[in-house]
């Protein structure tokens, strides 16, 4: 028999333990190699444990429990194959009802049970409303062979009880609890921190996103022949904040102890909302990047960021921040400060508003955006000058980038 054990690796050099957040295997299952074993979860990043080889497992520890880098989580045991047991990768999820799997549009005929009438047909819909409101057969059949939902609603509907599709839904105190991941607790511990310990003011300011819109538009389909990825929003904010930064150095800084330290590059971080909580990628060097260069670095970051395969090093050592909370509606909002930056800045929707320009009211898609920033390090005037110098880059896409009006090929390099 050969057993081969599977340590915790190292997330990083200051972590010396991590959570064992989910198994995602059973414990016994024969898995193939390379199969994802577990999650394991530190106060910085998510990390996936594989089988090295085809084999059985054998967990050494428990969900939630605290293991030390280079501790044993699972053995797996070579002498067992895939297909030598019945025992198959069993993933840890919940098992749906046969209820709670029917489609909701599914009319489908289902007979009743035999000690109830069983010459009646009873559609699963019927069948549910009658369970939820407490209804027998006989309370609904009225001399009827065949039972559709509308048959039930209207024997709720005579007594004067709401259908639950309805406005009214049955009353529930149901609830549940989960434990917080180390990542969600370590996220809470820092936005507490940033509001006590730091000056945070917001600035506004509005843009109108036509001209942005207009290019997107008119070069789209040559963008995504030539690079391969569409154009997004996200590239020509994370470009003029990246020319605003060089403009605006103190917006680009940060304290340490009695230290500022000012950065003459822009690696902005971009904020993206996970299921287990908001993970902070950086896109480095962005000056010295093109709009198609920026774009391809967001997807990849991105695409890591939901499937928790974000390294550390690829969290660590952002010198700004850009939120956008407007892919979930958001009007307007003051975003968080991410520590130990100085500034963030937050996207909001695109909403059509009336605006007055040349003197006339017309109708422009319009944009809020806030710059969070730490008063300890950023005066006022700098941080309203910085916004209003992104608002110009962004509403003057070519001419506030290049200098000349006819760069529009030249920004999206076609």
């Amino acid at each position: 028999m050969a057993i081969i054990e599977i340590r915790v690796p190292s997330p990083g050099e200051s972590i010396t333990h991590v959570e064992l957040y989910k198994w995602l295997v059973a414990d016994g299952a024969v898995v193939k190699k390379e199969t994802e074993i577990a999650e394991l979860e530190s106060e910085k990043a998510t990390l996936t444990l594989v089988a090295d080889e085809a084999g059985k497992v054998s967990f050494k520890a428990s969900e939630g429990d605290s293991l030390e880098v280079g501790a044993v989580a699972f053995t797996i045991d070579t002498s067992v194959k895939p297909g030598e047991e019945k025992q198959a990768v069993a993933p840890a999820t919940e098992v749906v009802t046969a209820t709670e799997a029917a489609p909701a549009t599914e009319e489908k005929e289902v007979k009743s049970r035999p000690d109830e009438h069983a010459n009646v047909k009873i559609t699963p819909l019927a069948k549910r409303v009658m369970e939820e409101n407490d209804l027998s057969l006989e309370d609904v059949m009225n001399g009827l062979r065949r039972l559709k939902r509308s048959d039930v609603e209207a024997v709720l509907a005579a007594s004067g009880v709401s259908s639950p599709s309805g406005l009214k839904k049955p009353a529930s105190r149901e609830s549940k609890t989960d434990r917080m991941s180390p990542l969600r607790r370590k996220l809470s511990e820092r936005l507490v921190s940033v509001k006590n310990e730091t000056a945070m003011l917001t600035t506004f300011n509005e843009v109108n996103m036509k001209p942005i819109m207009d290019l997107r538009k008119k070069h789209q389909d040559k963008f995504v022949e030539k690079h391969g990825i569409k154009l997004g929003m996200m590239s020509f904010f994370l470009k003029a904040c990246s020319i605003a930064l060089q403009e605006f150095p103190n917006v680009n800084s940060m304290m340490e102890g009695e230290n500022m330290t000012t950065y003459g590059y822009a690696d902005i971080s971009v904020a993206v909302s996970t299921p287990k909580g908001l993970m902070v990628p950086v896109i480095r060097n962005v000056e010295s990047m093109g709009l198609a260069e920026i774009e391809k670095a967001i997807m990849e970051v991105a695409d890591k960021a939901r499937k928790g395969k974000l390294s550390i090093p690829e969290m660590t050592g952002g010198t700004f921040t850009i939120t956008n909370g407007g892919v979930f509606g958001s009007m307007m909002s003051t975003p968080i400060i991410n520590p130990p930056q100085s500034a963030i800045l937050g996207m909001h929707n695109i909403l059509d508003r009336p605006v007055v320009i040349d003197g006339q009211i017309v109708v422009r898609p319009m944009m809020y955006v806030a710059l969070s920033y730490d008063h300890r390090v950023i005066d006022g005037r700098e941080s309203v000058g910085f916004l209003v110098r992104v608002k110009q880059l962004l509403e003057n896409p070519t001419d506030m980038l290049f200098g000349k009006s006819n760069g529009e090929k030249e920004l999206l390099e076609l």
